[in-house]
């Protein structure tokens, strides 16, 4: 049970993520289903909050829906897990999986090898990693990955499900 000072820690991973590695006593909101829920989550956050994520970009994109929702108290975990864990901080670990972005990195690579590999046969066929690189560069510019969003929605990164009455209960069962 937290303590009465305790913030609450949202993981914004996916459930996949979370169930590989994860902060004791944290909670998974994935991203979407906090951006969708938001205004039924503020209800249930009346305490301070730190958002974690694998690196921090999903979980200041998470500060920013739950500030619009007029959620105040709202903090990141800067440098998200992995800083957790390189300082040396305890987490709970599950079945290891590659994260999302090893997993962007694999598919955006192995895209862009075979169509110039099939571009010296097919003419054309190159374009398809051009538009890959376009897609990589947007994603960079932009602070966001299509291609990420796309692959967290494989069985493979999906996990436990986490719906929002899940995700309540939880907050719910957990009050000081």
């Amino acid at each position: 049970m937290r303590g009465e000072n305790a913030p609450r820690l949202l993981d914004v991973r996916s459930p996949g993520e979370f169930q590989t590695v994860h902060i004791p006593g944290s909670y998974n909101v994935p991203l979407d289903t906090l951006r969708e829920h938001r205004a039924e989550l503020l209800h249930h956050l009346d305490h301070e909050v730190v958002l974690i994520c694998r690196s921090g970009n999903r979980a200041a994109q998470a500060r920013k829906a739950l500030a619009e929702a007029g959620l105040e108290n709202l903090r990141v975990l800067e440098g998200g897990i992995l800083a957790w864990e390189a300082a040396g901080r305890s987490v709970v670990r599950g079945k290891p999986r590659w994260d999302l972005e090893r997993q962007v990195r694999l598919v955006a690579g192995s895209l862009v090898l075979v169509t110039g590999l099939v571009g010296l046969v097919v003419p054309g066929a190159h374009l398809i990693g051009t538009a890959v690189g376009a897609g990589l560069v947007f994603a960079a510019v932009s602070n966001t990955c299509a291609m990420g969003m796309m692959l967290s929605k494989l069985p493979y990164n999906r996990g436990p499900r986490t719906d929002i009455k899940t995700v309540i209960a939880s907050l719910t069962d957990d009050r000081p």
